[in-house]
């Protein structure tokens, strides 16, 4: 897998694509201070009223706050709102 994440990284670079999210790849977006989108995700690791640990591809998305709770969760979408402190990337 970690050869197809660098060939895919180095293809969007020669296609001046580095900014643009590659399809399949966890995406994460801060909406202010009440809301963080994450998209392809592998799964919650933690929950709680202070802190969402979420497992991808590249480590750990761990969001810390208060009245931390999901507003959506489907297969490929997360999004958790509340009063959101830190969000941080743990990679592996």
């Amino acid at each position: 897998m970690a050869r197809q994440n660098g060939f895919l990284d180095r293809l969007s670079e020669m296609a001046g694509m580095q900014d643009e999210p590659i399809p399949g790849q966890p995406l994460v977006e801060i909406g202010s201070y009440r809301r963080v989108l994450i998209e392809n995700h592998s799964g919650v690791i933690e929950y709680a009223d202070t802190a969402i640990s979420v497992k991808v591809k590249f480590g750990t998305v761990c969001v810390l706050g208060s009245n931390l709770k999901f507003l959506r969760m489907t297969k490929q979408q997360l999004i958790i709102c509340g009063c959101i402190d830190c969000v941080r990337l743990v990679r592996r």
